[in-house]
C-alpha cells in the first residue's frame, strides 16, 4: 500500500482501471433500457392487436376486370394454343376529398401508456370518363358489370360500422376483402354497376368509422387530393411523403390540411395489373406521446463516462493539491453511486414525469456522495466543492437532454470548457516530483518526534 501512496503512475493506472471497470455495469444498464423499451413496445402491440393496429387508408379506386388472350404452349398437344386470361385495370379518382376527426384515447397496460383512437372519416370525390378508351383494351373485353370500388385498410378489425357507398343516385354496401392484390392486400370493396356507353362523371361519397393505434396515414390517389384532419391531440407528428400545406397546433388540439396533385407522385391515374406501388406516397399523423422516457434515459447514460471520469479527476486533484489519500475502494464506491443514478432514473421515470425523475435521482445521488465525501475527507470545503461540481454536471446533462437539436453543440462546448478548467488548475503541478500522502507521512513523523 505504501507504493500505491507514493507511486503517482500506479495510482493513475488504478483510477483508470476502476473507471473502465465501471463501464461494465453502465453497459448492462443500457441493455436494461433496451429491454424495458422492448417490453413497452410489446405492451403497445398487445393493446393494438385487440383494438386496431396502425392504419393506412389507400384509395378509393375502381378495379375493372378485362379479358386478354395469350398464347400458351401445350406439352400434351405439342403446340401453342390461345387461352383467355383475366386481368384488371385500375382507375383512380379525378378528385378526392377526405375530411375527418380523430378522437384519441390513452390506454394502459401495466405501467405502460398507449395511444389509440377512434375516427370518423368522410370520403367524397368523382371519377371522370370511364370509357377507358386510352387503355387500348377492346370494349367487348371489359367486364364493367364486375367493376368494384375498393379501399385499402390495413386492419379491418378497426371498422366500427357498416359502410355504404353513394354512387351517383345509387347506393351500394361495402364487402370485406379486395378483388385483386395488385394494389393492396387488405381492404373492402363495393360492387358497382355502370353503363359502358355512359361517359359522364360519377360522384361518390361514404363515411368510415375506424379505430386504430397511434398512426393514421392516407394515400393520395386523386388527381387532386385534399385532406383535412382535426383532433384534440396536442402533440402530433406529421410524417410520410408529404407534410401539411397548413396546420395549427394548440393545447386544445390540431388541424391540418394536405393538398396533393397527381404530379407530386410517381404513378399515373390509370394502369393495368400490378405495375405501381402507390403506398410509398402515403402521409399522415402520428399521435406521439409527449415524453419518451427510454430514449432520454439512453441519451443520458451516454454521458456516464464523462460523469465517472470527471468525478475521479476531481478526487485525484484533491489528493494532489491537499495531500490526502483516497483509497481505491472509495473510488469504486463513489463510482457505483454514479452508476446507480441511472437505474434510479430509469425506474422512477416509468412512474413519474422524466424531468421530475431526473431531479429526484440526481438529488438522491448528490446527497449520498456528499455524505460519503464528508465522512472520508472530513472537510466541509471539499464536500461543497465536489457537491457543486456534481450539481453542475447533472445540470449540464439535464440541459443537453432538453435541447435535442443543439445537444451536440452544447455538449461539445461544455466538454471543451471542462478540459480548459482542468488544464488551468493543473498548470502549476510538478508532475515529475509528485508524491501522494505526503501530508499524512509528515504528520506521522511529527507525532513520533514528539
Amino acid at each position: 500500500m505504501k507504493s500505491l501512496k507514493d507511486n503517482i503512475y500506479l495510482k493513475v493506472g488504478t483510477i483508470i482501471f476502476i473507471g473502465l471497470l465501471l463501464l461494465i455495469p453502465t453497459t448492462m444498464i443500457k441493455a436494461l433500457i433496451h429491454d424495458r423499451e422492448y417490453t413497452q413496445k410489446q405492451a403497445i402491440r398487445e393493446v393494438s392487436t385487440k383494438w386496431g393496429n396502425e392504419q393506412t387508408l389507400t384509395g378509393p379506386y375502381l378495379t375493372i376486370p378485362f379479358v386478354k388472350y395469350e398464347k400458351e404452349y401445350s406439352y400434351k398437344d405439342s403446340a401453342f394454343k390461345t387461352v383467355e386470361v383475366v386481368d384488371f385495370v385500375h382507375l383512380l379518382p379525378s378528385e378526392l376529398n377526405i375530411s375527418g376527426e380523430i378522437q384519441p384515447e390513452r390506454r394502459y397496460r401495466g405501467i405502460y401508456e398507449i395511444v389509440v383512437y377512434n375516427s370518423e372519416i368522410t370520403f367524397s370525390g368523382k371519377f371522370d370518363d370511364l370509357s377507358l378508351s386510352q387503355m387500348d383494351i377492346p370494349k367487348e373485353n371489359l367486364r364493367f358489370g364486375n367493376a368494384h370500388m375498393e379501399l385499402g385498410i390495413d386492419d379491418l378489425r378497426g371498422i366500427e360500422e357498416q359502410i355504404d357507398l353513394e354512387w351517383n343516385e345509387a347506393r351500394f354496401s361495402f364487402n370485406p376483402g379486395v378483388t385483386t392484390e395488385n394494389i393492396v392486400r387488405s381492404g373492402i370493396n363495393a360492387p358497382i354497376s355502370k353503363d359502358p356507353s355512359d361517359s359522364t362523371s360519377y360522384h361518390f361519397s361514404f363515411t368510415l368509422d375506424l379505430k386504430g393505434s397511434q398512426l393514421l396515414y392516407f394515400t393520395p390517389v386523386g388527381r387532386v387530393t385534399d385532406v383535412n384532419i382535426s383532433s384534440s391531440w396536442d402533440n402530433p407528428s406529421f410524417n410520410g411523403a408529404f407534410l401539411p400545406d397548413s396546420r395549427s397546433i394548440s393545447d386544445s388540439g390540431f388541424t391540418a390540411n394536405w393538398n396533393v396533385l397527381h404530379l407530386n407522385r410517381n404513378y399515373p391515374q390509370i394502369w393495368k395489373g400490378s405495375q405501381n406501388d402507390i403506398r410509398s406516397s402515403s402521409f399522415g399523423i402520428d399521435l406521439l406521446l409527449p415524453v419518451d422516457n427510454y430514449q432520454k434515459s439512453y441519451r443520458s447514460i451516454n454521458y456516464a463516462i464523462l460523469f465517472i471520469g470527471f468525478t475521479f479527476l476531481v478526487f485525484f486533484f484533491i489528493e494532489i493539491l491537499n495531500k490526502v489519500y483516497i483509497h481505491p475502494i472509495q473510488y469504486i464506491l463513489v463510482g457505483i453511486a454514479l452508476v446507480v443514478f441511472y437505474t434510479l432514473l430509469l425506474s422512477i421515470s416509468e412512474h413519474l414525469k422524466y424531468n421530475l425523475a431526473f431531479i429526484l435521482s440526481a438529488l438522491a445521488t448528490l446527497i449520498l456522495i456528499s455524505g460519503y465525501v464528508k465522512a472520508i475527507l472530513k472537510s466541509n470545503q471539499l464536500t461543497y466543492l465536489i457537491s457543486g461540481i456534481l450539481l453542475i454536471l447533472y445540470s449540464f446533462i439535464f440541459i443537453i437532454i432538453q435541447l435535442q437539436d443543439l445537444a451536440l453543440l452544447i455538449g461539445s462546448i461544455g466538454i471543451f470548457i471542462i478540459l480548459g478548467l482542468v488544464m488551468y488548475f493543473s498548470r502549476k503541478i510538478d508532475w515529475f516530483d509528485l508524491k501522494l500522502g505526503d501530508k499524512e507521512e509528515k504528520k506521522e513523523v511529527e507525532e513520533k518526534d514528539s
